[in-house]
């Protein structure tokens, strides 16, 4: 259950690199709208003069901001994701905004921040009830929070218990606004904490019920399963309006069987042109375990999306690197039916790591991609000793990579050697994609967790019979 200490780093939020842009607007409107709301409680005056309640007031402010971007990001607004830098990057700053907005919680509550002539928010009575629900509320976050933060549950655990997060966020914020402060809540400060309670209470309600329930996604019939080693190849088709996607993009795929029906995001393998949508499944969890032996054909699929802003090729470069590992070779999938063929040099350079060539997933498609000029593969087989590195990779496309667009998907590891690899050969733009809808910490016991639990109700099923 304690895994390595491997299990237990901490990812540290990134930034783009190397120069700011577009996507460094996301999290800085995150942090100033924060920082800026300091200001409202400066000048507090503590109660029989006792010290100043400023940071006490501040940090429990602090929480319901954060708390109300992590619901506003959780609803994945397209229109947001040039401002982070995709949906990869904002649900990042989604995780983080709402871990430390527990902390934020956890240090307002024990820091007594009472003040001196202070505004009421509603009389004692109610600003009492609603102080009481909010001690309810630190409890259920706290859990909450630790069943999101440790992969020890499965996947359908996790996502019913997110949904709950909503109801002590609306406890919260009841005690914040009847709560006494150093400003009435019909001043410019009590619109401007009111607006943000509002917009995270109004994304919660339109995530759990609308997108969830009256306008889930497109649908699809399920046309063509295929199982290669631990990945299932779906095909799906459209029942009638097809999805308008890019390549590079992802979507977040609902099985509509019993047992089946979470959401789970996926790379598009397939070309933005092509009428079926196809997806790769790695065998990585209890859900996907599921997938790998259902009968799917004819089932209903609904689709929601598209998302992300991966580019695999862009037009102002001719010099294209690409570097995939495991199922992070669909975006580049998804691209290559794009390409028209190309001179040797000006098509685009593909290393595709993987165990053993066995692993490879569509490497037919790829091998035909390079028969026709349209890409050139250098496939990474770890079982044949051929692993990806810094040497392989000036070997191939040369010692000086500057100017050129190099991508990667794939594992955290890979991504950030062959970042590393890019860099030191001179690459100063390199396209990322690192998309896990559930960090955490602690080693991933979700699978092992699942079978206990199917034992234990099956054994329970056996003894009533």
């Amino acid at each position: 259950m304690l895994g390595s200490p491997g299990d237990w780093q901490i990812r540290r939020p990134r930034l783009p690199v190397p120069s700011p842009d577009l996507s460094w607007l996301g999290p800085i409107t995150v942090i100033a709208s924060v920082a800026i709301s300091w200001l409202a409680f400066a000048d507090a005056i503590g109660e029989e003069g006792e010290g100043s309640p400023s940071f006490g007031l501040f940090i429990g402010a602090a929480s319901i901001l954060l708390m109300a971007w992590s619901f506003l990001l959780a609803l994945r607004p397209r229109t947001l994701e040039p401002l982070f830098g995709g949906l990869d990057s904002m649900y990042r700053v989604h995780r983080w905004a709402g871990t430390l907005a527990v902390l934020a919680m956890f240090l307002h509550i024990r820091m007594e921040s009472e003040i001196e002539d202070g505004f009421r928010g509603a009389s004692k009575q109610t600003a009492e009830f609603a102080e009481e629900l909010a001690g309810i509320a630190e409890i259920a976050l706290y859990v909450l929070i630790g069943i999101s933060l440790i992969r020890w549950f499965p996947y359908r655990w996790w996502r019913l218990t997110h949904k709950l997060l909503g109801v002590p966020f609306l406890f919260a914020c009841l005690h914040f606004y009847t709560a006494e402060k150093p400003y009435p809540n019909g001043s410019g400060w009590g619109w401007y904490f009111g607006i943000f309670m509002g917009v995270g209470i109004v994304a919660y309600g339109l995530r759990v019920v609308v997108r969830d329930v009256i306008f889930p996604g497109l649908r699809y019939t399920i046309s063509g399963t295929t199982v290669l080693g631990t990945t299932l190849e779906l095909t799906l088709r459209p029942d009638g309006d097809r999805l308008q996607h890019q390549s590079g993009q992802f979507a977040i795929v609902k099985v509509q069987k019993p047992g089946l029906s979470e959401p789970h995001i996926f790379t598009i393998a397939s070309g933005p042109d092509e009428p079926a949508l196809r997806f790769f499944i790695r065998d990585l969890g209890d859900w996907t375990t599921k997938m790998q032996t259902a009968d799917l054909l004819g089932a209903t699929v609904v689709v929601e999306g598209p998302y992300g802003r991966f580019e695999p090729t862009v037009s102002h470069t001719s010099r294209t690197v690409w570097v995939a590992g495991g199922v992070g070779i669909t975006p580049f999938l998804s691209a290559s039916h794009t390409l028209d063929p190309a001179p040797e040099g000006e098509r685009p350079v593909l290393f595709y790591a993987v165990r053993s060539v066995d692993d490879a997933m569509a490497l037919d498609v790829l091998r035909q991609a390079e028969a026709e000029g349209r890409i050139d593969l250098r496939l990474c087989s770890s079982s044949l000793g051929t692993r990806f590195s810094r040497e392989l990779l000036a070997e191939h496309v040369g010692s000086d990579l500057s100017g050129a667009h190099v991508a990667v998907c794939g594992p955290a590891g890979l991504i950030r050697a062959a970042s590393d690899a890019a860099r030191s050969l001179g690459a100063t733009h390199i396209e990322t994609e690192d998309f896990d809808i559930r960090q955490g910490f602690g080693p991933d016991l979700s699978q092992d967790v699942d079978n206990l639990i199917t034992q234990f109700m099956a054994g329970r099923t056996d003894r009533r019979r």
